[in-house]
């Protein structure tokens, strides 16, 4: 009883180190260390390897701000001497190469969460090597990897069953190859095949993933700026069929064949991010809108084949609160479909939508209760007097609606209107509130 209790004692001394570097008193009772923020004074990469030298019980580290600074040695040291790290996140620290993975990798630790985003010297061996050697990862990021290739990504979904996040981001060489094909796959090897129309490279020549397993605990993908297929969405999704977020915008080669594999998805899925996927129109949104009635968050930026129609549908998901239509090209009756049905909608984007009137907004405004967050930069009637000082001040170049008060300048808008007519005066736009005529 008494050894229990002083394990419990020294669990409970156990501290956390948010934006500082630890004082030496502190190095043994380091449990969590998280620099995401910029620090008063600079840190030397000396200093930083003398924490990781002395403090062996860190369990989560957070060293992204400070990327300037981190290098192989410091992660190196940090391997070595803290052997219970569950959770590490290197992101934009540049310096770090397939060295520190390989010898994070080497030491069999017990990591559950590895985020390497924006180290661009970072290959195929390391991660391929990061895949293997740690079966409990629950999240894994490797966004703004250029060199990442579909070799190694291949092994991550062999050998990581247990992923719940991961995040691919803007690989630009991902394609197909680089993940599972479809459970029903077929091949007939008596069939002949068409010469290829040009000659193929080693990436082009690795077969097909065949998995016998499915990845049940994944319900966070990234994709975005990736260059996949219908036919490779189509078995990522047979592989992970309780998906609840998937972001593939700007996979530009998406069809509403790809939307056809996402409803499959079903009541699972909670969020959908498909800015930038140009080739997809109405009959696909209407398809996944009606098949996913759980989704929270969908945006269509910038998709310029999608028209009303596909706000009619979307309009109708009983959970929806975030909707983004940037660019698309909609009308008042659009507008006037959410503001009758998107009872739940608490931030709407619908920045250069050219041909949406002020009434319109007026009416959404009214009966939108919960909405929060009005972006509509670019909308010509949004520019007329008055109605500019509602702006919040644009966070690089983006007009956030001051939407509560803009609500309210409308309403007495609208009543200043009604009283012009009643009293048989003419009536003019302005730009204070007030209630009164003249």
């Amino acid at each position: 009883m008494r050894r229990l209790l002083g394990v419990e004692s020294f669990y409970e001394d156990m501290i956390s180190v948010v934006n500082r570097i630890p004082e030496e008193e502190e190095f043994r009772r380091v449990k969590n260390l998280s620099i995401h923020k910029p620090l008063a004074s600079k840190v030397s990469e000396e200093e930083l390897a003398r924490v990781f030298e002395n403090c062996p019980f860190l369990e989560t580290v957070v060293l992204s701000a400070l990327s300037d600074v981190v290098t192989d040695h410091a992660v190196i040291l940090l391997a070595q001497n803290a052997n219970n790290l569950h959770s590490l996140d290197l992101t934009n620290c540049e310096q770090i190469t397939d060295v520190a993975i390989l010898e994070l990798t080497a030491k069999s630790l017990p990591l559950h969460s590895v985020k390497l985003n924006g180290i661009a010297g970072l290959t195929d061996p390391s991660i391929s090597a990061l895949a293997k050697a740690s079966p409990r990862l629950a999240e894994l990021e490797l966004s703004g990897l250029p060199l990442l290739s579909p070799l190694s990504v291949r092994d991550i979904w062999s050998f990581s069953r247990k992923l719940r996040t991961l995040r691919l981001a803007q690989c630009s060489l991902l394609t197909d190859k680089a993940f599972p094909s479809p459970l029903d796959i077929t091949q007939n090897d008596d069939e002949e095949k068409p010469l290829p129309p040009r000659p193929t490279t080693w990436l082009e020549q690795l077969p097909p993933l065949i998995l016998r397993h499915t990845t049940d605990n994944l319900r966070i993908l990234d994709l975005s700026s990736c260059r996949i297929t219908d036919e490779g969405l189509a078995g990522i999704i047979a592989h992970a069929p309780k998906l609840q977020n998937l972001n593939i915008s700007g996979c530009s080669e998406l069809t509403d064949k790809a939307l056809e594999s996402i409803c499959t998805l079903g009541g699972h899925l909670d969020v959908l991010i498909l800015a930038h996927v140009t080739k997809i129109s109405d009959q696909g949104v209407i398809q996944f809108a009606r098949a996913c009635n759980n989704l929270r968050v969908v945006d269509l930026a910038f998709c310029r084949n999608l028209t009303d129609m596909s706000v009619f549908e979307l309009a109708g998901l009983a959970s929806l609160r975030r909707l983004s239509l940037i660019r698309v090209h909609i009308t008042d009756i659009a507008i006037f479909s959410l503001a009758e049905h998107a009872w739940t909608l608490e931030r709407l984007y619908i920045s250069y939508c050219d041909h949406v009137s002020l009434d319109a907004i007026h009416t959404l405004l009214k009966n939108l209760t919960r909405l929060q967050h009005l972006s509509a930069t670019g909308i010509p009637s949004l520019k007329r007097k008055g109605v500019a000082r509602f702006s919040d001040p644009p966070p690089a170049g983006v007009q956030w609606v001051n939407v509560d008060n803009l609500r309210k300048f409308l309403n007495k808008e609208d009543q200043r209107r009604r009283d012009a007519e009643t009293r048989n005066i003419p009536f003019e736009a302005r730009s204070d509130d007030k209630l009164d005529l003249y």
